[in-house]
């Protein structure tokens, strides 16, 4: 994956294409995949493209109720999170700024609800504050990465899982809590708290026009990252069509979850992954013993 299109600018930005229509492109499959569980034809699988197009070209503006300033930037900002940790991803820098641009998607969620102004999406913005009980897991799973492999260079991780054997089998805890935060970031998900049905669209409702094409290209880099980054970090570098494969594999699976299972309460959502994270923390103290 890393330099496979050399190292130049021209080439990241062929990437970055390629990351927000594949990332839009997996949303499709996902509304598709829930659709035909709860046996609904349900849109094409292109419809979050198409979607995402006729937003580009309608007609855009700030309602009077927004704060302006902060309803154009919080869009600008959500680009350039997620382009940025692509950029991460691209040359196998650190791990853990993957997860700070992950904690600073908090700020995404709360400022695109609270700038529009509206009672809708500020529930979203507040229970965005909420959902913050996803960074407990992620954190320890950054811990136990490091006990297996020393690093937290997603290259240098790699490398160590071509040696050795992929995280997955050894670090099962620490996959599932990165597949959490994948699935707690997903549409419909149990945990996405933050957009549940009596809240209408979530936090991104007021945007609206180009303001929500250019949003739903952030969400669509959003998706690529964080399932990219949990193949690489607990399967390894992988042939870029196999490396495909497996991404709609993931996505397929969170689908499925999403379909079938009941949307959680904020305190539910709480519990649950404060609980893993003790899971995960045990796990870490173990291995740590054994290792030591």
């Amino acid at each position: 994956m890393f330099r496979l299109w050399g190292t130049d600018m021209i080439a990241f930005l062929l990437l970055l294409i390629f990351a927000v229509f594949f990332g839009l492109l997996l949303h499709g499959i996902h509304r598709k995949v829930i659709a035909r569980i709860q046996k609904r034809p349900g849109p094409p699988i292109w419809q979050e493209i198409l979607h995402t197009l006729k937003f580009a070209f309608k007609q855009t503006w700030i309602p009077k109720t927004a704060s302006q300033v902060m309803y154009v930037a919080i869009i600008l900002i959500a680009i350039g999170i997620w382009t940025a940790a692509l950029y991460v991803v691209w040359i196998g820098g650190s791990l853990l700024l993957i997860f700070a641009f992950y904690m600073l998607h908090k700020i995404v969620e709360h400022g695109t609800g609270l700038s529009s102004g509206s009672p809708y999406t500020k529930f979203g913005a507040i229970r965005s504050v909420m959902s913050a009980a996803a960074e407990l897991p992620l954190l320890v799973t950054v811990s136990v990465i490091y006990l297996f492999t020393g690093t937290l260079s997603l290259s240098e991780i790699s490398a160590w899982e071509a040696a050795n054997v992929p995280l997955i089998g050894i670090a099962l805890p620490a996959a599932v809590s990165m597949y959490l935060i994948i699935l707690s970031k997903a549409h419909y998900g149990p945990f996405s708290v933050i957009e549940a049905k009596e809240l209408v669209s979530g936090y991104w409702t007021e945007h609206f026009g180009g303001w929500r094409a250019l949003l739903n290209i952030a969400l669509s880099l959003k998706t690529f990252v964080l399932i990219t980054v949990f193949i690489i970090v607990f399967i390894g570098i992988l042939p870029w069509w196999l490396f495909l494969i497996v991404m709609l594999l993931v996505m397929v699976s969170v689908s499925f979850i999403c379909a079938s299972t009941p949307m959680l309460t904020p305190y539910n959502t709480v519990l649950i992954q404060t609980i893993w994270t003790i899971v995960v923390c045990v796990y870490g103290v173990v291995v740590w013993l054994v290792i030591s």
